[in-house]
């Protein structure tokens, strides 16, 4: 069983990729012209996203470099910990709605601080799974499209970043704890 999952698993990409095209060209559409086309939009989106995404990771720069994520970890972490969540997941959770790179990079850090099978390393793997990079999509998604209004977005996609986080530290302590 585990070998037929291993077959379908490296041709499913290529035949996929295979396909479409193929299955284009017998419905008569112009497949190299409308490749071209396409990366032409996408070209001129990822121009037009490009300021709003320096403006993110300059804001997140500044709040890394600040001492503002420290300052929130030292206030929050005795009280956290009193709850047996340990305190250094905390990061990862004000990270992850911000930068899915940054987020990334401090999940790799803890688990080869502590190891993948530690706690910290079954929850950070697991808030990784759980949550998104809310601000980075309402930036570049929104700002891909013009929208300039995305407060309702921004309050659920925080919320459920929250839920995410803590359902993901929840899960791991009755499962593993």
């Amino acid at each position: 069983m585990l070998s037929w999952i291993n077959i379908v698993s490296a041709w499913s990409i290529p035949i996929i990729i295979a396909f479409i095209p193929l299955y284009a060209y017998t419905r008569k559409v112009p497949v190299y012209e409308s490749f071209v086309d396409g990366a032409k939009d996408g070209f001129s989106t990822a121009i037009g996203i490009i300021p709003h995404l320096v403006g993110m990771m300059v804001a997140i720069s500044v709040f890394r470099s600040s001492g503002a994520l420290e300052f929130f970890v030292g206030w929050t972490g005795p009280f956290l910990q009193s709850l047996g969540v340990p305190s250094e997941i905390l990061p990862l959770g004000i990270l992850r709605p911000l930068t899915g790179t940054g987020s990334l990079a401090y999940t790799t850090e803890l688990i080869r601080a502590y190891g993948p099978d530690s706690m910290i390393g079954r929850i950070a793997s697991t808030i990784q799974g759980s949550t998104d990079t809310t601000l980075y999509v309402l930036t570049v998604y929104f700002g891909a499209v013009g929208i300039r209004n995305g407060r309702y977005a921004l309050k659920v996609g925080l919320f459920s970043d929250l839920v995410g986080f803590i359902a993901a530290i929840a899960v791991c302590l009755l499962v593993f704890g």
